[in-house]
């Protein structure tokens, strides 16, 4: 009696060590390998696979960002300005367009900032002009200037502004890509004096992040 209780208690026993191990196979099979979308890396390229993006592959995965885009929000005391700013590469450089409301008539300054750091409510945690060359504040068009030297947006009568320029400094790949820095609208318009342009206060302000595919 005893030995057929052993035989019959061993047997089940095997059964269900069986049955676990199937269902951990089953298990390794339906999880995913991996849950998470591309890595965006400062260089401005992204790694890994899933998600959706807006550039093209290279042999060893690696997927160089073609489009970027930063929404501007107001910041406080300033929250009628907003806006969208869109950063589009392109065989001679990046296309930078915005559109920005909200604004009083005339020009003001448009940079690209340190840190993507909008936290601050009057925008001063994005930092200083993104200058990783460390060289003198200048116009756009200057041969030497900061990589955050965009110029001045000029609004409207009714506060709209318009910005379209082709740049040969901004990058969106590489060691200085601007992706995940701030953008920066201010009260006043950049002078391209030194050292900052004197364009004072911030009216609103925005992270640069991969763009959508369309």
């Amino acid at each position: 009696m005893s030995k057929r209780i052993f035989a019959r208690g061993t047997s089940r026993g095997l059964s269900l060590l069986c049955m676990a191990a199937c269902g951990l196979a089953v298990a390794l099979v339906m999880v995913p390998q991996s849950n998470q979308g591309p890595v965006a890396f400062a260089d401005g390229h992204l790694a890994g696979e899933g998600g959706e993006h807006h550039g093209a592959g290279d042999a060893d995965g690696a997927v160089h960002i073609g489009k970027a885009v930063a929404v501007l929000r107001g910041t406080k005391g300033n929250e009628k300005v907003h806006g969208v700013v869109t950063f589009t590469q392109t065989e001679e450089g990046v296309l930078i367009e915005a559109h920005v409301n909200g604004l009083t008539p005339g020009k003001h300054g448009f940079h690209i900032h340190q840190y993507g750091d909008i936290s601050a409510e009057d925008g001063t945690s994005a930092g200083g002009h993104y200058n990783p060359a460390g060289v003198d504040h200048a116009a756009p068009a200057s041969g030497k200037r900061h990589v955050g030297d965009l110029g001045n947006i000029e609004a409207d009568e009714n506060g709209h502004a318009m910005y379209k320029k082709l740049d040969k400094v901004v990058q969106l790949h590489g060691k200085h890509a601007v992706l995940s820095r701030g953008v920066v609208v201010h009260a006043g318009e950049d002078k391209f004096t030194q050292p900052t342009g004197g364009a004072g206060g911030r009216l609103a302000v925005g992270v640069i992040g991969l763009a959508k595919s369309e």
